[in-house]
């Protein structure tokens, strides 16, 4: 086991030359990529094995992180998917009776280096303010210059294609064979929950790699099409907005999720942005502007779409925004059956809000 937390230093550093000192936790070693953050309460271990975060270091914003241990089952992918991880107490000892071992086990296990005793409220502060940008880690490496040079080898998250490189390498398939409502999921990187959802109701899911043909995707006459959440810019994708483009003209019912939503929005000539500093947490309120019904919603993404673009399209109509900040969390097309949202309605972890997306994209299969 590495040695415990207060007996070895560690530092962090992001691009604008803020440093923050604490302690080693995890592994020891030195790791960065994007810093970004994430406000819930809990989920923690489900937000390490989300595929939307790679490449990305993430601060926890509660307090304590770890206090309830590790479990196989709160699993999203087939390993912690961030690069790194900063908490305030991070912590060894764990009080849940099921859990099956300690965060500090769990990160050394998969490799993961993190910083503990770190002003994460401070630091999140910042981050609000300046935007979200690279940051090191290091409890092998103490000396700023020196940390300073390898943090400026790290590409930017802006222009990065990532989704390619979490997707399954080959396709499975989950849920019930004799099922009519079939399902062909592209996998960007998608959680583990949302297929559940889709099974939950009765589907017949295949997974997909990223960069499977139309044909392919087609040849398992689905009843309609998926596309998932998953990490990275999604204007270089061009590869995926190519097959969702082919799928809009077969007019079949297709539901997308986070990136997926962005890839929607690609397809149709409407322009995505890097935001300042993102959304991420389980608390984010977003109104359904069609029934008028406010949502709560558990949100993970850095990207979003023009609102602009999306209000002058013809064909487009928005069906959420965030009441935050006006931005656009939902569109559907007015001339096919195809819908998507900015937020994560299987919500794990986070409220059950939105989870009649599901239902209304089983919906739109049955009525085919």
């Amino acid at each position: 086991m590495a040695e415990t937390k207060y007996n070895n230093p560690a530092t962090l550093l992001l691009q604008d030359g803020t440093v923050f000192r604490g302690f080693a936790f995890g592994k020891i070693g030195t790791s960065a990529g994007e810093l970004c953050f994430n406000t819930g309460m809990t989920g923690y271990q489900e937000v390490f094995t989300d595929p939307s975060y790679s490449g990305q270091v993430i601060i926890m914003n509660n307090v304590h992180i770890g206090n309830y241990g590790v479990k196989a089952v709160d699993v999203e992918s087939g390993s912690v998917k961030v690069k790194a991880v900063i908490g305030r107490n991070l912590e060894e000892k764990f009080s849940r009776m099921t859990a099956e071992g300690s965060l500090q086990e769990y990160f050394e296990k998969e490799g993961i280096v993190a910083i503990d005793g770190v002003d994460t409220r401070a630091l999140v502060a910042h981050v609000r303010t300046q935007g979200a940008m690279n940051c090191i880690i290091s409890s092998e490496i103490q000396d700023v210059p020196a940390l300073q040079a390898l943090l400026s080898k790290v590409p930017s998250m802006a222009g990065l294609e990532l989704a390619s490189t979490v997707s399954v390498t080959e396709p499975y398939y989950l849920g019930n064979p004799d099922s009519t409502l079939r399902v062909a999921v592209l996998d960007f990187g998608i959680k583990k929950n949302i297929l559940n959802c889709l099974v939950e109701r009765g589907a017949y899911v295949k997974v997909h790699n990223a960069k499977t043909s139309f044909e392919e995707l087609k040849a398992f006459n689905p009843a309609g099409y998926f596309i998932s959440n998953g990490p990275g810019d999604p204007e270089p994708m061009d590869y995926a907005v190519k097959t969702v483009k082919q799928i809009l003209a077969e007019k079949k019912p297709l539901f997308g999720i986070c990136l997926g939503h962005q890839l929607l929005a690609l397809a149709n000539d409407i322009p995505t942005f890097k935001m300042h500093h993102g959304h991420r947490g389980l608390n984010h309120p977003v109104k359904n502007v069609i029934t008028g019904k406010s949502e709560i919603t558990t949100q993970n993404h850095g990207f979003g779409v023009q609102p602009d673009a999306v209000k002058a399209a013809a064909n487009i109509e928005i069906t959420h925004v965030n009441l935050n900040d006006g931005s656009i969390e939902g569109i559907r097309l007015k001339d096919r059956p195809a819908f998507s949202v900015q937020y994560h309605p299987e919500a794990t972890p986070g409220p059950h809000d939105s989870r009649y997306l599901f239902d209304d994209f089983v919906a739109m299969m049955s009525q085919q």
